[in-house]
């Protein structure tokens, strides 16, 4: 049972990974991959925005808090500034109540802890309004 996972290949869904940490990035994305999304990794918030500007755009980004040059809540600001509508999903180890909160306020759709699981993959996509037939 726990091997049974939704593929969403058909939906086409894109999602950009943005973690300075090659361990979650390798895992974020396996777990994308798994659900069958299309996704890139990104080292720091200045990469996120960089992409962005460079007119590629995606439906979700799991944004990490903490990282070098520009973190992830001056990331999620300037690409809410930029118009930029993708679904943002903050994934942190940091996860104190005042943290949290300045992270959802820069433009966050949704927010979870690290480690991330297939189900808290799951959970994210289904709050996000991704529809995941289970």
């Amino acid at each position: 049972m726990a091997d049974e996972v939704p593929s969403l290949a058909e939906s086409k869904l894109t999602a950009l990974v943005v973690d300075d940490n090659f361990v979650n990035q390798t895992m974020h994305h396996k777990l994308l991959d798994r659900l069958g999304i299309q996704n890139d990794v990104v080292c720091n918030g200045q990469e996120a925005v960089d992409v962005h500007c460079s007119g590629r755009n995606y439906d979700l980004i799991l944004m990490d808090m903490e990282m070098p040059i520009l973190n992830g809540i001056q990331a999620t600001k300037r690409l809410r500034e930029m118009g930029i509508e993708s679904k943002i999903a903050g994934v942190t180890t940091r996860a104190n109540e005042g943290d949290k909160k300045e992270f959802m306020e820069a433009g966050l759709n949704d927010f979870q802890e690290k480690p991330l699981t297939i189900s808290k993959l799951l959970s994210i996509l289904h709050r996000l309004d991704f529809y995941v037939q289970t």
